[in-house]
């Protein structure tokens, strides 16, 4: 039987690179499945991609745009979750934003930005489903990044929202574990997805110390971080919880 079989999960950012390999995965793996995407053009494309699988191994999929900075929004994805489903066994909170400035020139919009889906996001999902995790004794996966265990040169507000991504993961990992709900965060690096095209870079840029966080492998696609997901969300990973996992081809090794 295929590992999310009867198994709930809802995933955010699901429009585009780790989400949607992720979508398609748990899709081949008969998951009941809850995706949301800001972007509803990117959402629609995962769920047309995802539709074979699904129709293979019988899993069910719902969606909704949503932004996930936005309380109500966040609330009323899990709520939809578990109203369509039932319950919830895995939550995956890997949406997320970057963008790069000199630091001393960043203005504060730009900041809260950043922080506001990456580390908000994470928190209004995390806190939605943790009674819904309670009841399946569940997992949550967080998608944080090498750039919040290492300094990212232009990208304080990302290392910043990411590192604070980690220290919630062991928070909560922490303060569930003896109610049986299981958190750990991945960091990966060298992931070829949208967020790691060429974009707009601050005046005067030194791009070496952009490459001391590349991968010493090479750049892989985002299927090799979907795969941790499954595993973490899974009971594969049934005594694993607090943990921050590089998925960095040794680049902080």
């Amino acid at each position: 039987m295929p590992r999310f079989k009867n198994q709930v999960l809802l995933l955010t950012g699901a429009g585009s690179g780790i989400g949607r390999a992720t979508t398609l995965k748990l899709a081949a793996e008969g998951a009941s499945l809850f995706v949301t995407d800001v972007v509803a053009d990117a959402l629609k494309e995962t769920l047309e991609l995802a539709a074979d699988a699904a129709s293979e191994s019988g899993a069910r999929i719902s969606s909704s745009v949503t932004d996930i900075s936005d309380e109500a929004q966040a609330k009323a994805s899990v709520v939809a979750c578990v109203d369509e489903f039932g319950k919830l066994d895995a939550l995956c909170n890997n949406a997320g934003v970057i963008g790069y400035r000199h630091t001393h020139e960043m203005d504060f919009d730009f900041w809260r930005k950043i922080l506001s889906v990456n580390l908000d996001g994470t928190f209004l999902m995390t806190r939605e489903a943790i009674p819904h995790l309670l009841k399946s004794r569940g997992a949550i996966v967080n998608i944080g990044s090498t750039a919040g265990l290492s300094g990212l040169a232009y990208g304080s507000a990302y290392s910043a929202s990411k590192g604070a991504v980690h220290a919630f993961t062991r928070a909560i990992a922490v303060e569930y574990a003896s109610q049986g709900l299981r958190a750990n965060s991945i960091s990966p690096a060298s992931i070829e997805t949208g967020m790691t095209k060429p974009t707009a870079m601050p005046d005067g840029a030194d791009f070496s110390l952009l490459e001391r966080l590349s991968s010493l492998h090479g750049v892989s696609g985002p299927e090799a971080v979907a795969d941790l997901i499954l595993f973490l969300a899974s009971e594969d990973a049934r005594h694993i919880s607090g943990e921050e996992i590089r998925i960095d081809g040794a680049a902080l090794a």
